[in-house]
């Protein structure tokens, strides 16, 4: 019997930079009730839902949504309906997970004027407009911490607690209404942190331990690993604010510890690792100020600067101008390989970054044969791998399996 020897030739698109001929803001409709700080949000279907927070006197529990396509804020029930009474609160985290094919928004713990620290957790459900309180936070109560969604997993850590700060992570399942410790958050234990997920990973940066960060991890559900990325290269902050757009993300705003209130916004590139600064914010500087994306828009509303609360609302593109859009093919093999892949003959002065399925970057080396680039995998463990290659300043990203 003659065995045959299968080579599959992968196609790697050409992932093509940004070219960006302005970044694009908009002024949007004022954020309804009084200006405050300290609030959250979440996005269901074409809403963005805006509660709890503080103004200059007092917290709140009140909830507004605004529409994009009326640029216009409605009142919604308030956080715990007619019986919420104490729920007004700052500090929350929130997030939206689908329960039986519906989306619904979740808003979890926090701190109150007459309690103090709190864990629980409430659900809203747009449908019926109503409220009901699931399963309380696993880990002690606390305020100013980060949560994130992985395939319909929300996962909340960090925060400042009656114990101090806090590094520990846990994982929210909406069908069992059960909570899960999954490993600790590397970092410093710290609060006002940004958090937000990309592709199957959440990241989580900067904030305050004692000592304001700028430091940045993602974390890998099906390991339960953490991997420390590229640091963000503005000002160490806490209180920043962000939101992800698949493959990039972006993070801004927040006070340093000269007491600056920050308006620059960074963008992350998931598939480089590395950060460019993008337009500024127009408004005021802030901190504590809630970010959405939703209609492929950022959004950066309310906040607080130096004594001022603020109830302005922004949207954010990052598409105006966008150029050379259309993709160009590219065949690296064999895939899966033993030894060598080989890249096109027409590339002059390849880069190449390769990582594990972890996110573990990986020695390797790239050598030309012939008229060809060739990768040496021949050291690589056995299992899939990223590959991230710039050839003067044209990206690709592909995956090979090593065998």
């Amino acid at each position: 019997m003659m065995l045959k020897k299968i080579v599959v030739i992968l196609t790697l698109q050409l992932i093509v930079p940004l070219t960006f001929a302005q970044d694009y803001w908009l002024q949007k409709d004022t954020v309804k009730g009084p200006p405050k700080s300290d609030a959250c949000a979440f996005v269901i279907e074409s809403k963005a839902f805006a509660v709890s927070g503080t103004d200059e006197f007092e917290y709140k529990r009140k909830m507004y949504s605004y529409r994009p396509d009326q640029d216009d804020w409605d009142d919604e029930l308030s956080l715990g309906g007619e019986g919420g009474s104490g729920l007004d609160r700052v500090g929350a985290v929130s997030f939206s997970l689908e329960i039986d094919g519906q989306k619904k928004g979740y808003v979890c713990m926090g701190q109150t004027q007459t309690i103090g620290f709190i864990n629980d957790l409430w659900e809203y459900d747009r449908t019926t407009e109503s409220w009901t309180q699931k399963a309380n936070f696993a880990g002690v109560p606390r305020r100013e911490a980060v949560s994130f969604v992985i395939e319909n997993t929300a996962y909340v850590g960090t925060g400042n607690s009656i114990e101090g700060l806090k590094n520990d992570f846990y994982a929210y399942d909406p069908q069992s209404n059960s909570w899960s410790q999954i490993s600790d958050f590397p970092g410093t234990p710290r609060q006002a942190a940004v958090a937000f997920s990309m592709d199957a990973y959440g990241f989580v940066g900067t904030g305050d331990d004692g000592t304001l960060r700028n430091d940045f991890w993602m974390y890998n559900a099906q390991t339960d690993q953490w991997i420390q990325k590229a640091n963000f290269p503005g000002a160490a902050r806490s209180g920043a604010c962000g939101w992800a757009a698949f493959p990039v993300c972006y993070l801004g705003t927040g006070e340093d510890a000269n007491h600056n209130f920050h308006k620059d916004i960074w963008e992350y590139n998931y598939y480089l690792n590395n950060w460019t600064q993008r337009a500024n914010l127009p408004g005021p500087g802030r901190k504590n100020a809630i970010a959405f994306y939703l209609d492929g828009w950022g959004h950066i509303g309310t906040g607080y600067n130096n004594g001022t609360f603020l109830d302005d609302l922004w949207a954010y593109s990052g598409t105006t101008g966008l150029e050379n859009s259309k993709p160009n093919k590219f065949d690296i093999w064999p895939n899966p390989s033993t030894d060598f892949i080989e890249l096109p003959s027409n590339l002059v002065s390849p880069k190449v970054e390769v990582y594990s399925a972890q996110g573990q970057k990986m020695n390797i080396f790239l050598n030309m044969r012939g008229s060809r680039w060739q990768l040496d995998v021949r050291d690589l463990p056995q299992g899939r791998y990223f590959l991230n290659v710039n050839d003067q300043g044209s990206l690709y990203s592909t995956t090979f399996v090593k065998c």
